[in-house]
């Protein structure tokens, strides 16, 4: 009887928790509805004058990030990097060799002697290496920024601003890198690694000021309330945001520390983590290409965009090879885990520029959601540090609790963590 009770009582917070969080996230969605499909932005509502203008506010917001200090794979520009692929069919046949940046595009035709022809969308075509990867070719790694500055002169970002009207506007700060290494997991590994990696990070402007964040994290991400990033004082005494890169998988995250890999960690153990620290700064703003995306249209804002073209930003195809087989023998896989070598990723045409929601659907695997958080999610380990506006969930508090088994009552009547993990989410 006294457990039916308790079960009762467990419920009955849990519902009230939930009704509350509800309500918080429609109050939310209230304030998201000024937000329009890019497509749908008219003269009267449009947030910028014209194609041709990036507006100072979105440069000086520009985050700045922290790369782990044993990183291997740095950013490099997309230009040297394709030099060393050719385009390829899903069965392996050579599309185009000697490849430019010029040389993507939405369509590709084959001529045959008889005059007949063949379509292949780009879709289904892989940039596929000349070189042995995984022998780590000397290009791979990328170009380190400067100590003193952050600036890496040959691995431009990318930047696309997107009106969404009503004051609204979108930059998408992409990072490009020749080569994802996967995790480790028990010291086995590294698993899921593949060459290309797009990651970026999504700031989000109402009337000039910026309001949210998104710092994207494998299949998901977590958004803050722009004012939680850390704040970094540069040389020039101009403050600017912080975020951090992970080892080898280049995730961004919002501290210092580890965190788990797509899984809460009050409820289960890492076996898949990232590390993060206060490596060398990169500065995304001291170079970069710029682009205005309209949901239709990119539009080149500078002579050196106007020399690559547009047609590159609509390739579909994948950035980076297709899967080993398992035949190959460089190709190894892990039961529950995945495989050593997985796929190229896609572009930032894949990237949802035209989202209406700070996430979008990109949303973690294991949550399903997205809510725009107060807090930083601080990481675990060594490697952590408490900043301002940093706050601990009660699933990480849980684990400070002495003695044992007074942490066994607090896990009794929080389901092991699961009311935690709610709380932290829904509300950051």
């Amino acid at each position: 009887m006294i457990s039916y009770k308790l079960l009762k009582l467990q419920l009955l917070l849990i519902l009230l928790l939930l009704q509350w969080t509800t309500a918080r996230g429609n109050s939310h969605n209230k304030r998201s509805l000024p937000l329009l499909d890019p497509e749908k932005v008219t003269n009267e509502t449009k947030s910028l004058p014209n194609r041709s203008t990036i507006p100072n506010y979105i440069l000086d917001n520009c985050p700045m990030v922290h790369l782990n200090s044993e990183e291997k794979y740095y950013p490099i520009d997309i230009v040297e990097f394709i030099k060393h692929f050719k385009l390829t069919d899903a069965h392996n046949n050579t599309i185009r060799e000697n490849l430019t940046i010029q040389d993507l595009k939405p369509i590709y035709v084959t001529r045959f002697p008889n005059g007949t022809k063949q379509y292949i969308p780009s879709s289904e075509t892989f940039l596929t290496c000349l070189d042995d990867f995984t022998k780590d070719p000397s290009w791979i790694f990328g170009n380190k920024p400067s100590f003193d500055t952050g600036y890496i002169k040959n691995s431009p970002s990318l930047l696309i601003v997107v009106d969404k009207g009503n004051g609204w506007v979108d930059a998408f700060w992409f990072y490009f890198y020749a080569f994802n290494q996967g995790p480790f997991v028990m010291s086995s590994g590294p698993w899921g690694s593949h060459l290309g990696d797009w990651e970026h990070t999504l700031v989000r402007f109402h009337n000039g000021v910026p309001k949210y964040v998104r710092l994207s994290a494998h299949s998901g991400g977590d958004a803050y309330r722009f004012t939680s990033l850390e704040k970094l004082d540069t040389m020039g005494g101009v403050e600017r945001r912080v975020i951090f890169s992970a080892y080898g998988t280049h995730a961004n995250y919002a501290s210092s520390g580890q965190f788990s890999h797509d899984l809460p960690s009050e409820l289960f153990f890492m076996p898949l983590s990232d590390f993060t620290d206060r490596g060398r700064i990169w500065d995304p703003l001291l170079n970069f290409y710029a682009y205005r995306f309209d949901g239709v249209s990119f539009w080149p804002q500078g002579e050196r965009e106007k020399e690559l073209g547009v047609e590159w930003l609509y390739w579909m195809g994948r950035w980076g090879d297709e899967q080993l087989p398992l035949t190959d023998p460089r190709q190894t896989w892990f039961p529950i885990v995945q495989w050593k070598y997985v796929v190229g990723p896609k572009g930032p045409l894949f990237k949802q520029l035209d989202r209406l929601t700070i996430c979008g659907n990109n949303k973690s695997k294991f949550r399903g959601g997205c809510f725009i958080r107060k807090l930083i999610k601080r990481g675990s380990g060594f490697e952590a540090t408490e900043v301002e506006n940093t706050g601990d969930g009660c699933g990480v508090l849980l684990y400070k609790i002495r003695p044992k088994w007074l942490r066994s009552i607090f896990r009794f009547f929080l389901w092991r963590g699961i009311v935690c993990y709610l709380m932290d989410y829904y509300t950051g």
